[in-house]
């Protein structure tokens, strides 16, 4: 009879997983099931605060396509881990999240760090559970994973009393399920007259449109989703999240004739994603009150609680586009649309030069649309663009495209600040063979700012961009609290940690400092570039409340 601790059941249980890369940081009592973990081969990236851990997840599994992996000590390292996870269940984003907590059989005695975490975890996870039972861990860590990527993907968290992970039991007498990750992604189809009706309101249709959003990521469906678009002659956008699951050079995207899309379109497809704030709840005036919503998702409570779906389509995003396509052959074709087309063609040639004019300026101090332009015309096709901020957010989402699913990352609809450099570093730890570059604001940047230093001490070479106007958001008429920060050299900081630093504060030297920070990182060096930018640069965008930041 071969005796085993709850800590060597958790790291085996783990590796059985297909989990190869946790962030944490150490502390009691998970120190010896980590330990159990990196002792099968899984990679820890000690991060400097916790929430930095759930944003690494959440990048990790955004980039993977699989769920990524967090650890909290008790008490405040797994508090910390909630706003991580919080922005991962709004994005639905797959992360599994371990807690320490103390020991069962002190529960209620105002034990050392002692607090309910089960209760705290419930509201900001897709699933909450506690490890009674020793025996029980690989069963219950199969289940978390398997909860994480099951129908909308979202985190799960598992409770780790002490004494349950120190505890030892029978290994003979241990139940080893499956792996989840061996098994198949369930891929549930459509009902079959639901297809129909949207099939022949498409072909009725003069205007239509899809949207889509990072549904489309997690069911591996973007090259079904091109093949749709392709085949139909349908333009299409998408939601921040979702980006670049079609390569947004392609000639069926109108990034200029987005407004007159939305409001003029007849008939609006919209695929994996909510109708939330992003797209004013699909309501006029941002829509036609006479367009009609057909919608695909794979959770039923999605499409039938709002009221803008005249047509469910509740299904597996890919499963369903599958249908569409079979369906559409010889009914929904290209030449249907030939005006409507013509009609977003030429909004994009009108307005085209005037944009791109508008990103060349040489105005001193540097507007953040010139910083745009030139981290676009630099970066990689291929490479991972992380963007958080205030006004560098919505400049960047106006002016770099994407053309890679999976490479765009922001903080999505939950709008939480100081994930770019976490979200840098998980998705270098996903793809290290990626350019991987973050595009910042300065508030933000400081939020997290020390994750540089997590990103040096494991070798996780990339490029940080900081858009530095002196403080959080444009404020021209100088009336907002707490507003400035002042111009803080996080080029010498960054020095400081090990990093290649620069400050930029002429937009002609902007160029030549990315090409400098470049062979830094090429060279394994995790890079800063500081660059000065105008206070007064407010970005335009859709407003999502009646008051603003």
């Amino acid at each position: 009879m071969a005796m085993v601790t709850g800590n060597a059941l958790l790291g085996k249980a783990l590796q059985r997983q297909g989990v190869d890369t946790l962030f944490f940081i150490m502390g009691g009592p998970i120190n010896d099931a980590l330990l159990a973990a990196m002792g099968q081969g899984i990679r820890g990236i000690d991060v400097r605060h916790e929430q930095a851990a759930a944003m690494m997840a959440q990048a990790y599994a955004r980039v993977r396509a699989r769920p990524g992996v967090c650890f909290g000590a008790s008490g405040p390292g797994t508090i910390n881990l909630t706003t991580g996870l919080a922005n991962a269940l709004i994005d639905c984003a797959p992360v599994v999240a371990f807690g320490g907590a103390s020991p069962l059989h002190s529960f209620g005695t105002g034990a050392f760090q002692e607090i309910d975490q089960l209760a705290l975890m419930k509201p900001v996870t897709k699933h909450a559970d506690r490890v009674l039972d020793t025996a029980r861990i690989p069963q219950m860590v199969d289940e978390a994973f398997r909860r994480a990527m099951s129908g909308k993907p979202g985190p799960v968290y598992l409770d780790l009393p002490g004494d349950v992970l120190y505890r030892q039991v029978d290994e003979d007498k241990v139940y080893w399920p499956e792996p989840a990750g061996a098994m198949p992604l369930s891929r549930p189809r459509a009902d079959a007259q639901m297809v129909e009706r949207v099939i022949e309101g498409l072909a009725k249709a003069k205007r239509p449109l899809i949207l889509s959003g990072s549904g489309v990521i997690w069911s591996q469906a973007d090259q079904a989703l091109q093949r749709f678009v392709e085949q139909t002659g349908i333009a299409f956008y998408t939601t921040p999240q979702g980006r670049g699951v079609i390569a947004e050079d392609h000639p069926l995207n109108f990034p200029q004739g987005r407004s007159t899309a939305f409001k003029e379109a007849d008939f609006v497809l919209v695929v994996g994603t909510r109708l939330n704030f992003v797209f004013s709840h699909g309501k006029p005036p941002r829509f036609s009150a006479q367009a009609r919503f057909a919608r695909i998702d794979v959770d039923p409570t999605e499409v039938q609680t709002c009221q803008r779906t005249d047509l469910p389509l509740v299904g597996d995003a890919r499963a369903v586009l599958e249908q569409l396509i079979t369906a559409a052959q010889g009914r929904v074709h290209a030449s249907l649309y030939a005006p409507w087309r013509e009609q977003l063609q030429a909004i994009e040639l009108a307005k085209g030069p005037a944009a791109e004019a508008k990103l060349a300026t040489d105005a001193q101090p540097i507007h953040p649309l010139r910083l745009c332009k030139e981290v676009r015309d630099w970066i990689s096709r291929d490479a991972i663009l992380c963007v958080d901020g205030q006004e560098i957010l919505n400049f960047a989402r106006q002016t770099i495209p994407s053309f890679h699913a999976g490479h765009r990352l922001n903080s999505g609809p939950f709008g939480t600040m100081g994930v770019g450099l976490p979200f840098g570093v998980g998705a270098k730890a996903a793809r290290p063979d990626k350019q991987v570059v973050v595009l910042h604001g300065d508030g933000s940047f400081g939020l997290n700012a020390m994750e540089l230093d997590t990103a040096v001490r494991h070798r996780l070479p990339l490029l940080v961009i900081i858009s530095l106007n002196g403080g959080w958001t444009a404020d021209p008429d100088r009336i907002k609290p707490g507003r400035d920060l002042g111009y803080t050299r996080f080029d010498l900081m960054a020095q400081a940690l090990g990093c290649y630093g620069e400050q930029v504060e002429r937009a002609e030297d902007i160029g030549p400092a990315l090409a400098r920070a470049a062979r830094a990182v090429e060279n394994g060096q995790v890079a800063v570039v500081n660059v000065v930018t105008d206070w007064q640069a407010r970005a335009s965008t859709a407003a999502f409340t009646s008051f603003s930041t």
